[in-house]
């Protein structure tokens, strides 16, 4: 077995967030679908940018979010997306390099501009995304390098993948490169309308093991399975899966595994401000937790807080030490 190097590595979509504050009167001026995720092109990107408020830019992007976590919890983090050597990829490759997380997957010379999400924060703390991926869609198995996969513990993969063929790819080597090398492969299923998408496939990923623990929150769980009924789809997934995940926004988490299933509570928080990454983050904690050998309800509790730093301010990465504030609540890292 190759040495360990990385606690965890995520292949994700590199992706630069565009946050602001609107209403949902705003939504529906542009036709967006309160809380979901909608792909768009340049000239869609454009438009929303010229129509949306004061905005801040901050590096995002699913899988490297739950990374910069897994790195601010003291682990050893690395990651894979594609950018372009542009203005907003040097931003991201400079945000996540400062964060201590590796990241060396090359540059796009040319082709389309680094990927962008704008994200609507309605006063409740839902947030709306439309997402270009750009460069991001660029993702090919060769980005993917084979002694970097095996070196890691776990390898953390976003379902938004799927949307792009060649970034499907990928992911497919990655977990085959992983499996080989006798280590973990995780799964977030990332959105209820990219389940949706790609429904079938998911299934067949969990069912076949190609993927050893699956994160989804509770909409993505139902529609996964397709029933409105929360404990219907969790007998589901414990049926069907090794280990997973569910978190449930402010009841907290059920991880399910096959001998057990046990309920965490959320993390206690002064307000919500802004919901985006509270899943990403929320798998941070887990995986930290389960790379460094804890228990199943110590890894949910990590991703419980974790959870509740970041949906306390605006933006999808922690703005305190995730190391320090886990200690702070007696929790082992």
């Amino acid at each position: 077995m190759p040495d360990l190097r990385y606690d965890v590595l995520g292949i994700g979509n590199a992706i630069v967030d565009v946050i602001a504050r609107a209403d949902d009167d705003f939504l529906v001026r542009q036709k967006m679908q309160k809380g979901g995720m909608a792909l768009i092109d340049e000239g869609r990107a454009d438009a929303i940018y010229d129509a949306m408020g004061p905005a801040v830019e901050a590096s995002g992007g699913s899988a490297a979010n739950t990374i910069v976590g897994v790195a601010g919890f003291g682990a050893r983090a690395a990651f894979v997306g594609k950018i372009k050597d542009d203005e907003l990829g040097r931003a991201f490759a400079h945000d996540i390099r400062a964060a201590g997380v590796a990241f060396n997957t090359p540059p796009a010379a040319d082709g389309p501009s680094t990927a962008r999400c704008y994200v609507m924060v309605t006063p409740d703390g839902e947030r709306t995304m439309n997402t270009y991926l750009g460069a991001a869609q660029d993702l090919h198995p060769a980005d993917v390098d084979p002694d970097t996969i095996a070196a890691a513990a776990i390898t953390y993969l976003e379902g938004y993948l799927w949307d792009p063929p060649h970034a499907k790819e990928a992911f497919r080597k990655a977990a085959k490169v992983a499996h080989e090398a006798k280590r973990q492969v995780a799964l977030t299923l990332s959105d209820a309308f990219c389940v949706d998408r790609y429904r079938a496939e998911f299934l067949d990923l969990i069912r076949s093991g190609t993927v050893d623990l699956v994160f989804a929150n509770e909409r993505e769980l139902t529609s996964l399975y397709q029933t409105a009924d929360f404990d219907t789809a969790a007998k589901a997934l414990r049926n069907d899966a090794k280990l997973a995940v569910v978190t449930r926004s402010e009841k907290g988490c059920v991880v399910v595994s096959k001998s057990d299933m046990i309920a965490v509570p959320a993390a206690p928080i002064a307000k919500l401000v802004d919901a985006t990454g509270a899943g990403d983050l929320f798998a941070a904690g887990f995986l930290f937790g389960l790379a460094r050998g804890r228990d199943h309800r110590t890894a949910a509790k990590l991703g419980a807080i974790a959870a509740a730093e970041v949906i306390q301010h605006i933006g999808a990465r922690p703005e305190v030490s995730l190391r320090e504030l886990a200690q702070q609540n007696g929790l082992p890292v």
